[in-house]
């Protein structure tokens, strides 16, 4: 009977044992390593093997640190810290306005430069389709207007020599593009920031004398030789009514004159006498190569102030 019961209780205990395997599975296997693993660190006891699984098992207590107790640095100043969030903006809108700037500048300087296409198509608004390589009269007009100037302005003499214009009143296409392009103008507004430029440019001497020659085939008719009186004393006006004091004498001596043209060589001897002559007359000399028109001029003003001295 007791045989039997060991045999019984040994087949329980392995019955037992199957099922605590097949329960667990792969942790009956871990924990059978581990007791191998306690082992070959010399824990051969039961007692021994409890505590090193308990001390291996254990997890040690959560530390806990006191911030106070933790040494602060050193707080940095406002300059090594940076800007600050609205100094980052305000450079950031600093550096957008510079750049906007600049592109603006950029896109002026595209738009100041000078362009012959522009130029060209400005140069159609004052032309008709039946000739649209010549500006005419009407146009000329509509110029002067958009410029801002009377088609008697002595800038539109100096800026017709500019251009190297052949007809007064007439302005070729080819000439245009030639004295713009010089004066690097292809809208209204360049040309009237020019008018002061223009007319400096008779205040010098030399300068004055190449325009003062080249009115006279600008403005003379091709058919003829020489320049209708009406014609000399209107281009006699813009030239030196204003620099020579004895232009009114003169105007009044043509009109009572039997002169009805002039030619080159009395238009160029004009400026020289107005250059060279005194306004009494003390140092022209009768007998010099003077053309006989400005001989009769002296005469005739001598004569008059003889006679306004005697009443």
């Amino acid at each position: 009977v007791w045989q039997e019961k060991v045999v019984f209780r040994t087949f329980d205990f392995f019955l037992c044992c199957r099922k605590i395997f097949k329960h667990f599975g792969r942790d009956a296997i871990d924990k059978t390593e581990e007791q191998q693993h306690a082992r070959n660190f010399g824990c051969r006891t039961r007692r021994k093997r409890r505590t090193f699984f308990l001390a291996k098992s254990s997890k040690p207590p959560a530390f806990k640190i006191d911030r106070s107790q933790m040494p602060r640095g050193k707080r940095r100043s406002t300059a090594e810290m940076g800007p600050s969030e609205d100094d980052r903006h305000s450079s950031k809108r600093q550096r957008n306005t510079y750049q906007s700037s600049q592109s603006s500048r950029r896109y002026s300087k595209v738009d100041d430069a000078f362009s012959q296409k522009r130029c060209i198509a400005w140069f159609r608004e004052y032309t008709t389709p039946d000739d649209p390589d010549t500006l005419g009269p009407e146009g000329m007009e509509k110029f002067c207007e958009d410029v801002g100037v009377e088609p008697e302005n002595v800038a539109m003499l100096v800026l017709a020599y500019k251009m190297g214009a052949k007809n007064m009143g007439f302005f070729t296409q080819s000439e245009w593009l030639k004295g713009l392009t010089d004066l690097q103008c292809d809208t209204a507004g360049k040309v009237q920031c020019k008018l002061d430029y223009l007319r400096n440019l008779l205040n010098e001497s030399n300068t004055f004398k190449v325009i003062y020659r080249y009115a006279y085939d600008f403005a003379r008719d091709k058919d003829q030789r020489s320049m209708d009186i009406e014609t000399a004393k209107a281009m006699l006006q813009l030239l030196l009514g204003k620099h020579w004091p004895l232009y009114a004498q003169f105007a009044q001596f043509l009109e009572q004159s039997k002169y009805k043209v002039i030619n080159k060589d009395q238009w160029c001897n004009i400026l020289e006498f107005s250059r060279t002559i005194s306004n009494d007359l003390n140092n022209y000399d009768v007998d010099g190569a003077w053309p006989v028109m400005l001989d009769e001029f002296v005469e005739w003003l001598r004569l008059v102030r003889t006679q306004a001295t005697i009443s």
